[in-house]
């Protein structure tokens, strides 16, 4: 046999790939499984951005090599969704890059600026690629604690007790996945003066910005952000296209160079017509937030009822695709929870574990999931 990467042995499968296996086998044996466990958009993307793609196929350029960078206008088009939607000026020929999904970034972010040595401040809980990329590159994760009784927001005294000097990159992830927790204005100056001080690259991570939210942030709103951190964004959960994988990374020209030069090692380019869909789904006006948000409330509320027959508690001022929800009194392990939920009820929730060892303790539900689904979970209960 041959002997595969060192890197692979400071990785496991990704937790989903591994779990809807068991899902699936309960589905193939007539299991009637009810899955509130993925956050993967289940409506449909706007009548006009399917129609954009369907339109782009006879165009001259549509199934040639496109260019690492993205059509011009799909970047013109990001600058405006973010002057429009967070009040942003970014440069649309040298501060924002399309990306292939914005997991992508992830790994040409940790490609580009980490070295073997190199150490990274990782939240816990929080989204597990941010660990398993740097193991991959073989950096070293240094976890920092987020919890409920700060707001699952960092700690700023802690990290400086911490030995940063290895540090190269912090991820942060506002608003939060998986506990839906909101950033402020004063939060991303502390992590802005926080990444200046210590010389370390800020990454946030914000797919989640328009769903249940009335104040959507980007952490450029800070001065002097450019100088230090760099931001993903991602079309699939705010424009339902999370199958297209249309991300973004903007920041610094410099930043945004180096990560160019990943790039374009490893893939030739987005889909053409993947990108003219993008463009009309960044035009789309407010109404389609609008609109989209009161589908999703009103799951939210169908399902808090769900919640709350299980015996658990929740912030109800969290926002995003998800609801965090703390264990019933006197239960300890989520992941014996979920199993029991998934053998004896056949209803799939996220155990909290998954996303470290603060999420122990706790479960995460998904709005991805009809009305009338959380109504037969009720039932069974």
């Amino acid at each position: 046999m041959i002997p595969t990467a060192d890197r692979l042995n400071s990785v496991q499968e990704y937790y989903f790939s591994k779990k809807l296996r068991e899902v699936n086998q309960l589905l193939s044996e007539g299991k009637p499984i009810i899955n509130m466990g993925i956050g993967s958009p289940d409506l449909l993307p706007h009548f006009s951005v399917v129609n954009a793609i369907q339109h782009s196929m006879n165009d001259k350029k549509a199934h040639e090599y496109q260019s690492y960078q993205g059509l011009p206008e799909l970047r013109k088009a990001m600058a405006t969704f973010y002057q429009n939607q967070f009040h942003v000026s970014m440069d649309f020929a040298s501060e924002i890059l399309p990306l292939m999904g914005s997991k992508e970034g992830i790994m040409h972010v940790s490609m580009a600026f980490l070295n073997k040595s190199d150490e990274v401040l990782i939240p816990n809980p929080g989204y597990p690629t941010y660990a398993s990329v740097t193991e991959l590159v073989q950096a070293k994760p240094v976890f920092y604690d987020l919890v409920e009784e700060n707001n699952w927001l960092p700690d700023f005294e802690a990290l400086e007790k911490l030995d940063l000097s290895k540090v190269k990159i912090m991820w942060v992830c506002y608003p939060h996945m998986p506990t839906g927790a909101k950033a402020n204005t004063e939060v991303f100056k502390k992590l802005i003066a926080f990444g200046k001080k210590h010389q370390i690259l800020i990454v946030n991570d914000n797919p989640y910005s328009f769903v249940l939210n009335d104040h959507p942030m980007s952490i450029f709103q800070v001065e002097g952000a450019k100088e230090i951190a760099l931001e993903l964004n991602s079309l699939s959960k705010s424009f339902n296209m999370s199958g297209w994988r249309v991300g973004m990374i903007l920041g610094s020209k410099f930043f945004l160079d180096a990560v160019l030069k990943v790039k374009s090692n490893m893939d030739s380019g987005m889909f053409y017509g993947i990108q003219k869909g993008a463009i009309e789904a960044l035009n789309l006006d407010k109404n389609w937030f609008e609109s989209q948000n009161k589908i999703y409330q009103k799951r939210k509320n169908l399902l808090v009822k769900f919640v709350d027959k299980l015996g658990c508690s929740y912030d109800k001022n969290s926002v995003g695709l998800f609801i965090w929800a703390k264990l019933p009194d006197g239960v300890t392990s989520s992941e014996a929870f979920i199993d029991e939920m998934l053998i004896e009820k056949h209803i799939f929730i996220t155990p909290g574990t998954i996303f470290g060892s603060n999420g122990e303790g706790y479960i995460r539900f998904s709005l991805c999931i009809e009305e009338e689904k959380i109504m037969e979970a009720l039932a069974r209960f």
